[in-house]
């Protein structure tokens, strides 16, 4: 195991034209920890969250995974992007789950949780197939693994989505707004199974408007604005004592 924080992120500027979107941002992730993202649309967060895993290309600075430079390799005095087969191996320990849960509308839910693990890992079928039964029912799906994904609801797809995540094994897990797209009704199940990941140590970092989650499942609370972080602290600080004044007017808002 590499020692240091799991994610490292150094001076991370993005812009999408003349559009600054991350201005310089600066994290570390340690092992276990869950960090959740915070901040209106348009501060930066999901850009951010999908530059660690090379989803979005950064203009400068540099992200570290478990000690290796993510997207980029040294060339001289400059950094040349990696190529699309190589990004792919870098982000094999590195789980995602999106605000559409991208599953295979065609394969069952079995199939798409062993998909990756037999082609990507490499992994015999029977031992993914095993594997997979195993999540399903760790997210309280186990009768439907022949099911297909248009006969679930969204709040199944979802869970769906995170079992084919960690199906890959991953050393950090990435969750972009993974409630955003779900009816009222269909979330608290979802929150429940990131609520247990959290429990059994899986390091996360999870951009959320769902402040209930934020304060019981993280160790710190990350508050970005207009491209930058501009206050971090552990849950009971952050939503019961905020000390810069944009946080302060963020609960207010969604309070």
């Amino acid at each position: 195991m590499t020692p240091g924080p799991i994610v490292s992120a150094r001076a991370v500027t993005k812009s999408f034209g003349h559009v600054e979107v991350l201005k310089g941002v600066d994290l570390d992730v340690q092992r276990g920890e869950v960090v959740c993202l915070l901040g209106a649309s348009g501060a930066g967060k999901s850009t951010f969250l999908r530059s660690i895993n090379h989803l979005e290309t950064i203009n400068s600075g540099e992200i570290w995974v478990d000690g290796e430079l993510i997207g980029y390799e040294p060339h001289g005095q400059v950094y040349r992007e990696l190529t699309p087969t190589q990004v792919a191996v870098q982000r094999k320990p590195i789980g995602m789950v999106f605000q559409r849960f991208n599953l295979f509308s065609h394969l069952t839910v079995l199939q798409n949780i062993v998909e990756a693990p037999t082609g990507v890992l490499k992994q015999p079928r029977k031992a993914a197939v095993a594997k997979a039964r195993q999540l399903l029912e760790r997210v309280g799906l186990g009768e439907k693994e022949s099911a297909y994904p248009a006969q679930l609801s969204g709040g199944q797809q979802q869970r769906v989505a995170i079992a084919r995540a960690l199906a890959m094994n991953p050393k950090v897990m990435l969750f972009d707004e993974p409630t955003s797209a779900l009816d009222p009704e269909l979330v608290g199940d979802v929150l429940q199974v990131m609520l247990d990941l959290a429990a059994g140590g899986m390091t996360m970092i999870v951009v959320t408007h769902e402040m209930g989650f934020a304060r019981q499942a993280a160790d710190r609370v990350i508050f970005m604005h207009g491209g930058e972080i501009v206050e971090e602290a552990p849950p009971s600080e952050f939503f019961d004592a905020p000390q810069h004044e944009r946080t302060k007017q963020f609960l207010r808002s969604i309070h």
